[in-house]
């Protein structure tokens, strides 16, 4: 038979991408806690539940009318010391009063002003507005219940969707490498460092995110290190808790050489070996060392 016929490449070092694929778990932008700041009956639910809500919309009302009382008392107490002020700072030019009797009718005046703004802002509590934007969740209370000041249970939960904070996972190792590698100068970072998410299902995620920081702790549980990126999500595809697999760039590999990978094979010991031709045409066998 006559020798068979083979393929033969001529490798070339070239700059190569670096990524890795990593496990993820979708964090919300933003999350708020909605907690009533004053006491007293919930009147109303003013969203619809699973809907998106703008930063300062209403969202609950609480029964304004102790409030409104109070503000209506605080702002008599204000015309009172306002005008008896007014009075004192006159007569006081006059020497008809004592300079001290001004300044405690003064000091009244401003401390019922406080006291005023202080009934102001708590009528304007009666009203829950949105803190952030985002979608919100169910409702924990129904109109009739009672709700406290700074009550431990949120009234409801707002999560800001997009974008969305993808957290990886990486193994400390794995970072020194990389790190080792890049002060050595064989491998440069990425400025862009991108990165592509696969979502449960097998399926591309579409949009290609940006990784935004590496954790400065290593967690002494596991030994891995939490790198973040920022998705944008438009269509709500990634809801807050999903298992993802994110395909980052960590930098350039300089001078790479890429073997085809039907060139490699593996000897008894399980080391990678290689057919390469001399200068003089003959093939040798060659271990590789990667």
């Amino acid at each position: 038979m006559p020798p068979p016929t083979v393929g033969v490449v001529t490798l070339q070092a070239q700059p190569v991408t670096l990524t890795a694929e990593l496990p993820g778990r979708t964090d919300p932008f933003a999350v708020s806690d909605v907690r009533p700041q004053v006491d007293g009956i919930l009147l109303k639910r003013l969203f619809v539940e699973g809907s998106l809500v703008k930063a300062g919309q209403p969202l609950y009302q609480i029964d304004p009318a102790p409030y409104q009382a109070a503000y209506n008392n605080a702002v008599a107490a204000l015309f009172t010391a306002k005008a008896k002020a007014t009075r004192y700072a006159a007569l006081v030019k006059l020497n008809a009063v004592a300079p001290q009797d001004y300044d405690d009718a003064f000091a009244a005046y401003k401390q019922a002003q406080a006291n005023t703004d202080a009934a102001k802002v708590n009528l304007d509590r009666t009203r829950i507005v949105a803190p952030i934007s985002g979608r919100i969740g169910r409702s924990s209370v129904t109109e009739g219940a009672l709700v406290t000041n700074a009550q431990t249970t949120a009234l409801a939960t707002i999560q800001t969707l997009d974008p969305i904070y993808v957290d990886i996972t990486q193994s400390s190792v794995e970072l020194l490498n990389l790190k080792q590698a890049m002060q050595a100068g064989g491998v440069s970072a990425d400025q862009a460092a991108p990165a592509t998410l696969t979502l449960d299902n097998g399926t591309q995620y579409p949009t290609r995110g940006k990784l935004q920081f590496s954790e400065v702790t290593v967690d002494p549980t596991t030994g891995a290190v939490i790198l973040r990126a920022l998705f944008p999500n438009p269509d709500s595809i990634l809801l807050p808790g999903m298992f993802v697999r994110a395909t980052i760039t960590e930098g350039v590999q300089k001078n790479a050489v890429l073997v085809p990978q039907q060139a490699v094979s593996r000897n008894e010991k399980g080391d990678p070996t290689a057919l390469i031709v001399d200068d003089k045409g003959m093939v040798r066998l060659r271990l590789l060392k990667t």
